[in-house]
């Protein structure tokens, strides 16, 4: 029976080595491989090409939704389950749209993280049943017409709102502009108050439900 390979990211040792517990208890899972930070657990991926990768959304050096955009653009073909302790919507629905197999909460049963591998290696999306409600929250917020301009954009404004829109971080779109993070800041937080928005994601929707991309 080929065994399903696993690769674990999480920057807390002791995490790693609950986890690793968990999983090996199961005859159809192995670990093949950890990570402490985000630029290593790309290079074991790499390197071990497991079937499942396990992996926290906040780690150094690379977050889990950098380290996924990654994989994704080296075509490595791993299935990708986010652990977290964050309920947080917008990453959920973020990460969904990403692609990513799982995503799921570090309070999760032992049953249910061994669910989530096997899912994910089945080529299904896994959500912790306590998420769904939030993702479906998430979605209508994001459908639900928001608000327009007071003022017009910048020209410089524009090109963040796009590239917020694209899915950049504020320091890609520092790479890409030339300017500093902080002044990319700024333009975040100046589009934001211009149309009267309360964060990134409802900036994206706007652009795109105003051809503004």
């Amino acid at each position: 029976m080929e065994k399903i390979s696993v690769v674990l990211a999480d920057d807390h040792v002791l995490v790693r080595k609950g986890l690793k517990k968990i999983l090996e208890m199961e005859e159809d899972i192995e670990v093949v491989g950890e990570a402490s930070d985000g630029a290593s657990a790309v290079e074991v991926i790499m390197a071990k090409r497991p079937r499942v990768v396990l992996m926290d959304i906040n780690m150094p050096q690379m977050n889990g939704i950098e380290v996924a955009k990654t994989l994704k653009k080296e075509k490595i073909d791993a299935k990708v389950i986010i652990l977290t302790i964050y309920d947080d919507r917008e990453y959920l629905l973020e990460l969904i749209k990403m692609g990513v197999a799982g995503y799921i909460l570090k309070d999760i049963d032992p049953q249910g993280l061994i669910d989530a591998v096997r899912s994910a290696s089945r080529g299904e999306t896994y959500i912790q049943p306590t998420l769904t409600r939030a993702l479906i929250a998430e979605y209508n917020r994001m459908t639900q017409p928001v608000a327009g301009a007071n003022k017009p954009l910048t020209a410089r404004e524009k090109e963040v709102m796009a590239y917020i829109a694209d899915g950049l971080n504020n320091n890609e779109i520092s790479a890409k502009l030339n300017i500093s993070e902080k002044t990319v800041k700024n333009h975040v937080s100046s589009i934001l108050r211009k149309l009267n928005l309360q964060d990134r994601t409802q900036v994206a929707v706007f652009a795109l439900k105003n051809k503004l991309v």
